[in-house]
């Protein structure tokens, strides 16, 4: 019989570790490779873009160009405002499909960014050149604006269902494997799922850093106009051109495979009319005698298939964290404004949801995950997503609070900005500071880091390599939907009601979390299983490359004789 501490180090190093192995040795990850980070320089300038442009466009819709209520240009009022920046929104999280289907099927994600890139700086020149002065008093304004949130919209649409999993694609390793730490002499194991969940954290810290320019652009439009905020983010779109185009040489680039979406369809077709998820498989079909068109695909397609399945299976709850998520950058600003600013903006607050992202993910990266994986405490995908759920509700929980106590203050009550609260024709707000509300956005910033980041790394781990973008696609689709499920919402924003909008979604993001952790909780279990399935489709891969090789190499030597 095998001893144990025999059993424990028999396997060499770059080799693949047996069961024993799995559980006792602690996991790590490996460090980015310099392409994967030139493409989160591309995501940081993308979001840069994006925010700086759409944190203006309520003020740059609402208010008349001649300043009688600040600085404005459209003067279409808050209805029309709050309505064009929604469909921005929802119009956003749908175009991604369309980026997909592109990748995919037929220029691969590379070709892809380029270009939707190229569409999205014709957007954003059309929404500088018409939000310049003399453009707006020639009534450019509101057709060119119209036109920019459409291109724009195609153009982010295909770059965020692409970058992340071009980002996920830098790094190669697909199998586990055992490695001895030259300074301390500790076997440990190389985990690709370990190297993924830091890739996806780095890509969101820089999307967060992006996010940043809502500290610069909000003066820009005050102080010298619209169009100079727009002008910085089309010449920072440019650097993340750059930095696509250069580095071209750095980047794997994997090709489209075809009809692969197509196939998909059909495939799922199969599984619904036989009501079996392995009725698709050739060797299926084959056993049961239902031979007759050969199928385009192989067994393998088909598992692969599955797999990503199980990842929009458990994206179907999503929505309700994307409704919690909103909260911070529409009625968070509101509620703001009911409170004691001291000289602080009330849309200035929503920063501290990227700056608490950007103080606590390197932290989870750097102290947290690596003290459990030397612990053996297994945070899984699941079980992170559940906890990022419960942390926004916590979010919402401190939200209807405060919004108790701001109803409590005075000289206003439960009617926050009436006329006692004016100061000098200003409306000041209830007698509670401003900072109090910090927490609240730090909780949405912090939820964030276990679902958002944990939904963009188990989007690309559980799609199959020909349809990563495709299921990407499928996640941000989810935020469109929440979108849809917040203006459902719009009756309850307002005194006082509001309040007991936060408490229902306080109580409704902790139920879907348990529950969400109830139903899936066993998918971590098979973690490893699923996650092998990469590596089976490369070696696959390999073996047919070879093939051909083969053939070709056969073929040659008969025509020489």
């Amino acid at each position: 019989m095998q001893h144990d501490s025999e059993q424990y180090s028999d396997t060499p190093d770059d080799e693949e570790p047996n069961e024993y192995e799995k559980e006792k040795l602690r996991r790590i990850g490996e460090g980015l490779p310099l392409a994967a980070w030139l493409v989160a320089v591309i995501e940081l300038s993308e979001r840069f873009t994006y925010y700086g442009c759409q944190g203006l466009f309520q003020n740059y819709i609402q208010k008349p160009l001649d300043g009688s209520l600040g600085r404005g240009a459209l003067g279409q009022g808050h209805q029309t405002a709050t309505a064009l920046t929604t469909f921005f929104s929802l119009w956003c999280y749908v175009t991604p499909i369309f980026g997909a289907i592109v990748a995919d099927q037929y220029l691969g994600k590379y070709w892809t960014i380029v270009l939707f890139g190229c569409i999205y700086l014709v957007g954003l020149l059309i929404l500088w050149v018409t939000a310049l002065p003399v453009a707006l008093s020639n009534g450019a304004g509101m057709g060119g604006f119209i036109a920019a949130l459409l291109i724009i919209g195609i153009g982010t649409g295909g770059i965020k269902s692409n970058v992340a999993p071009l980002i996920a694609d830098q790094y190669t390793r697909k199998r586990m494997a055992i490695k001895t730490l030259p300074k301390t002499g500790e076997r440990v194991i190389i985990d690709p799922a370990v190297t993924y969940q830091r890739i996806y954290m780095v890509f969101y810290v820089c999307i967060n850093i992006g996010a940043l320019s809502l500290l610069a652009t909000p003066y820009m439009e005050r102080d010298i106009g619209f169009w100079s905020a727009y002008l910085m983010c089309f010449c920072m779109f440019c650097v993340g051109m750059v930095a696509v185009v250069a580095g071209k040489k750095y980047y794997i680039v994997r090709p489209p495979q075809g009809s692969v979406i197509t196939n998909a369809f059909k495939a799922i077709g199969i599984m619904i009319k036989n009501r079996n998820m392995d009725a698709p498989k050739p060797s299926y079909q084959q056993e049961f005698g239902h031979g007759g068109q050969p199928l385009p695909w192989d067994d393998l397609f088909i598992d692969e298939l599955k797999r990503a399945l199980v990842a929009c299976r458990v994206f179907v709850f999503y929505p309700i964290y994307w409704v919690v998520y909103s909260q911070f950058s529409g009625n968070f600003v509101s509620q703001a404004e009911q409170m004691r600013g001291h000289g602080i903006p009330n849309d200035l607050m929503q920063n501290f949801d990227p700056i608490a992202i950007l103080f606590f993910a390197p932290i989870l990266d750097r102290i947290i995950y690596p003290f459990f994986q030397k612990h053996h405490i297994k945070f899984r995908p699941i079980a992170r997503i559940s906890f990022g759920f419960i942390v926004a509700s916590l979010s919402m929980c401190y939200a209807a609070i405060l919004q108790h106590y701001i109803y409590k203050a005075g000289p206003c009550y439960d009617h926050p900005l009436c006329s006692l609260s004016k100061v000098n024709g200003v409306n000041i707000g209830n007698n509670i500071h401003i900072a109090i509300q910090t927490p609240a956005y730090m909780l949405i910033g912090i939820s964030e880091i276990f679902a958002s980041v944990t939904g963009l790394e188990y989007a690309y781990m559980k799609a199959p390599p020909s349809m990563k973008s495709f299921v990407q696609a499928m996640y941000l689709l989810t935020n469109a939907f929440g979108y849809a499920i917040g203006e459902a919402f719009t009756p309850l924003v307002g005194d006082p009601k509001i309040m007991w909008l936060f408490t229902g979604l306080c109580v409704g993001s902790f139920c879907v979390g348990c529950l969400f952790y109830a139903l899936f909780r066993k998918l971590d279990s098979m973690e490893d299983e699923m996650n092998i399935l990469d590596a089976k489709h490369e070696e696959l891969e390999n073996k047919e490359a070879l093939a051909r090789a083969g053939g070709e190499a056969v073929g040659e030597k008969d025509t020489h004789h």
